[in-house]
């Protein structure tokens, strides 16, 4: 399967980094890890790369990476549409005193505008 993660250095983020890295070392994904500008963290894009490479490097993972500019989620979707990506993996999603979930931005655009099947890490 053609995996496009989307991370932009919240906790949320690298939980999903970490969880779809390691279902890639056991099923053998073809992973392509998309590091976004998040507007609600102040991470900074080559931090979040060192992360990403020290987390596939320890699983034994090779994968893909690049840097999105522009709006985040509209740069996700355009990307897994335009290549071909079987899912987009995104992490977030807190569950509310109320038991709903609520979503950022980012997850809430590409869930609402994507053709390509999404995966929400909670």
């Amino acid at each position: 399967m053609k995996v496009l993660l989307g991370i932009g250095g919240s906790d949320d983020s690298i939980r999903a980094l970490e969880r779809a890295v390691d279902r890639a070392a056991e099923t053998g994904d073809d992973l392509t890890v998309a590091i976004l500008r998040n507007p609600a963290t102040d991470a900074d894009p080559e931090a979040i790369e060192s992360r990403a490479r020290s987390v596939l490097d320890e699983a034994g993972v090779t994968a893909s990476i690049q840097h999105l500019e522009g709006d985040p989620g509209s740069r996700l979707v355009d990307l897994a549409e335009r290549e071909g990506f079987d899912r987009i993996v995104l992490g977030g999603g807190e569950t509310s005193p109320m038991g709903k979930i609520k979503l950022g931005s980012i997850a809430e655009f590409v869930l609402l505008n994507s053709h390509v099947s999404v995966t929400l890490i909670r």
